[in-house]
């Protein structure tokens, strides 16, 4: 199954279908062919392994990332295609939550042997920006920000560039590559006049060759000659204030992952929702004093705060770089006690 994850990894962003890695294995577990989804209109992952295993597929064992659907869309459902090479047993590590649900069930029923959830922890760390999408009803939003270490991201002048280093700014081009939407707000786009694109993809450690949807949020008019309306990417303004009709838009033209950056005042709007799943920051070894911070908010005391689980640290060259997953509301805590702290003082 960790073959099968890490020839998924390889392919690069696959949306707005999962990326799916297939290994199949004769009677000895011996691999004979492993197969990937390339992306939209492409075979799938299984259908490619058993292409290259031929007729050693009969009688074998296929060990797939995602349930096997049970779906015809562009191409057939996997589940008839396995039936059809011969395949005897059939392992699986996330169940697939779209409309291809169901394929453990028809394999089963034709008397294959099926098993799933084997490393269901990586092989659902795979899908994550794919199956939010089924599971939540709205697209997976990350939120990343560039700030001082006392979390200023621009000075009382307006200006922002650059906070953090090259390394930085070159390290966030691979997490933007993973989104297929980028988003900021129209304060942001007339002030840095920004082009919200992924750079450098000849740099990038997998392939790319697709640029994401570039939305802007806000009822301001941005200028035409903007390059956020240049031919680079396609781009779309969103003349909404409410984060939901947003993330619901994006959602009926089947984006997955919004990657936010771009106003403090947006994210905010997103924040405060509760519409961010993950955040990553950059915060560059230096103090502003004043400014603009990398947060607009109405929290008013200590009991609005709201945790981050930090999943990743490290140094970005001069910068250190966080990742982690929002905790709960505060509201969703409300009936949990406030510790006092234990003397005078800020803790």
């Amino acid at each position: 199954m960790r073959r099968a994850v890490e020839a998924a990894r390889a392919v690069g962003r696959t949306l707005p279908n999962p990326p799916v890695g297939c290994v199949v294995l004769d009677a000895e577990g011996r691999e004979i062919a492993v197969g990937v989804h390339r992306g939209a209109g492409t075979p799938h992952a299984e259908v490619d392994a058993l292409q290259l295993a031929g007729d050693r597929a009969r009688g074998a064992t296929a060990v797939v990332t995602l349930e096997p659907c049970n779906h015809t869309g562009r191409t057939g459902p996997c589940t008839q295609a396995l039936i059809a090479a011969g395949v005897t047993r059939v392992v699986f590590g996330t169940t697939d939550p779209a409309e291809g649900a169901g394929g453990a069930k028809v394999l089963l029923e034709a008397g294959l042997d099926v098993e799933g959830g084997v490393l269901a922890d990586e092989t659902d760390e795979l899908v994550r920006f794919w199956s939010h999408r089924h599971l939540h009803g709205r697209p997976f939003v990350t939120w990343k920000y560039a700030a001082t270490l006392d979390g200023l991201s621009a000075a009382p002048d307006g200006t922002s560039k650059w906070i953090t280093s090259q390394t930085a700014r070159r390290d966030v081009q691979a997490f933007r590559a993973e989104c297929d939407a980028i988003m900021a707000g129209t304060y942001s786009v007339l002030a840095d006049d920004p082009r919200l694109t992924v750079r450098d993809a000849a740099d990038l450690p997998l392939p790319y060759d697709r640029q994401p949807l570039r939305v802007v949020v806000g009822e301001s008019k941005i200028p035409a000659y903007y390059r956020v309306f240049d031919r680079v990417a396609p781009t779309r303004q969103i003349h909404s204030r409410d984060p939901h009709e947003v993330l619901a838009e994006l959602q009926a033209e089947g984006i997955h992952h919004v990657w936010l950056e771009g106003g403090p005042r947006l994210a905010g709007a997103f924040w405060g929702e509760g519409l961010i799943d993950r955040v990553i920051g950059y915060m560059a070894p230096a103090m502003l004093g004043s400014g603009r911070a990398a947060l607009e908010g109405e929290a008013t005391t200590l009991a609005d705060i709201r945790p981050i689980e930090i999943t990743d640290l490290r140094m970005v060259g001069p910068d250190i770089r966080i990742v982690g997953t929002p905790g709960r509301m505060p509201r969703e805590d409300m009936d949990t006690p406030i510790e006092e702290p234990d003397s005078e003082g800020t803790n």
